[in-house]
């Protein structure tokens, strides 16, 4: 065995990495894409932008006997005028599927937004390393959960042991599409999504599309999933086209029967799974748009706030009640022809009763433990005996 001094450099080729779609050589190193460049091509939003570029659920995973690993990281950590500090982006070790640490790096870019003046602000700074020690000299396999909320470009991988891509362990690919609860919002950390936890309690492999404030039906998303392999597939839809004020209900019903044709262009028979909205108040009855709480940010907090009229929903405008019955409609109707379509209505996973207990902080995006509880409740529904996922595992 060498010496943690005798460090061997890996090529971070895609081979090494799950959950991405494309890599994006820059002048540090790796750009990772969950967005194909295709579909990037086609939408200049750069909240899209930004989002796709957040590695939810991707992860570096090899087999080795280092007993350290570095990693050289070059985030991009935003910061918001006038509002708490976010937290540090986490990398989560796992070792033969177990969590074994958590752990932050320094440095890197900084992206100043002013939430008052839709402005923002990019400052350049240095790439930073982080360093996982202490581990088995045995042949393991190694998972590195990249931060679900900063834009990572990858730099350099360094362990003192060679390294090999992780093996075919025959676990099912599931696909999911979301919005930013699914892209992973206020979780603790990469492996602590709701989607993440759903997985490893589902034993499968997970690739997550959630895009925070990107879950609008955009056909070239749609696309993206129709041409990637997977065995089990969801999208959760609805709160993103609310507070974006994206549509009307004439528009809605075709947008979410377009997007699921395309899916079966690509996955005819896989199981796919329609989510509704999980419960949030500001929306229930209210359309959008969505916006900012000024007055809350004035006060150093973050909130969200609905600025429609509900005497609008008579006009065709969308709430998160509208989408659920208009949603399950569809998945009833389509069901008929297609026996591997299935529902699952938004708030079994979080209710009126779940938003007593545990409030969304910014009346939008669950906390840590709502991620536990709405990844526990997702895993029973989809993979436990009955689910449209059941046995679908490894």
């Amino acid at each position: 065995m060498s010496t943690e001094h005798d460090w061997i450099t890996t090529p971070l080729t895609a081979e090494l990495l799950r959950g991405a779609l494309d890599l994006e050589r820059t002048a540090h190193g790796v750009l990772l894409h969950r967005l194909p460049a295709r579909a990037r091509a086609q939408c200049d939003d750069p909240q899209l932008a930004m989002a796709e570029s957040q590695p939810s659920g991707v992860r570096l995973a090899f087999r080795t006997r280092a007993t350290a690993v570095e990693l050289d990281t070059l985030p991009t950590k935003r910061v918001y005028t006038g509002a708490p500090p976010r937290p540090e982006g986490m990398y989560d070790l796992l070792v033969d599927g177990r969590l074994t640490a958590r752990t932050a790096v320094t440095g890197g870019n900084t992206m100043t937004v002013d939430l008052a003046t839709g402005t923002a602000e990019h400052a350049s700074g240095p790439v930073g390393t982080l360093r996982f020690d202490g581990l088995s000299d045995a042949a393991k396999d190694v998972e590195i959960w990249l931060p679900h909320r900063e834009t990572t470009e990858l730099v350099a991988l360094r362990t003192n042991a060679s390294v090999e891509p992780l093996p075919d362990r025959g676990r099912k690919v599931w696909l999911h599409h979301g919005s930013s609860i699914s892209h992973g919002s206020d979780a603790d950390g990469p492996t602590g999504t709701w989607p993440a936890l759903a997985a490893s309690l589902g034993g499968v492999e997970l690739v997550n599309l959630g895009l925070g404030g990107g879950a609008l039906l955009d056909p070239f998303t749609a696309r993206a999933m129709r041409d990637t392999p997977a065995d089990l597939l969801s999208i959760k839809i609805g709160i993103n086209v609310v507070n974006a004020d994206l549509m009307r209900l004439r528009a809605f019903g075709p947008a979410v029967h377009g997007f699921l044709d395309t899916l079966r262009d690509g996955h005819p028979t896989a199981p796919l799974l329609v989510v509704s909205p999980i419960h949030c108040p500001i929306h229930e009855d209210t359309p959008g748009p969505g916006a900012f709480d000024l007055s809350a940010l004035s006060e150093g907090e973050l909130r969200f706030r609905a600025t429609g009229d509900p005497a609008e929903r008579a006009m065709g405008k969308l709430t998160l009640g509208v989408i659920r019955e208009e949603l399950a409609r569809i998945v009833a109707q389509r069901a008929a022809d297609d026996p591997h379509l299935h529902y699952l209505d938004g708030c079994a996973l979080y209710g009126e009763a779940d938003f007593a207990e545990l409030p969304l902080p910014d009346q939008l995006h669950p906390d840590a433990a709502t991620h536990r509880r709405i990844g526990e409740r997702f895993a029973k529904a989809a993979f436990a005996a009955g689910g449209p996922f059941a046995g679908r595992g490894a």
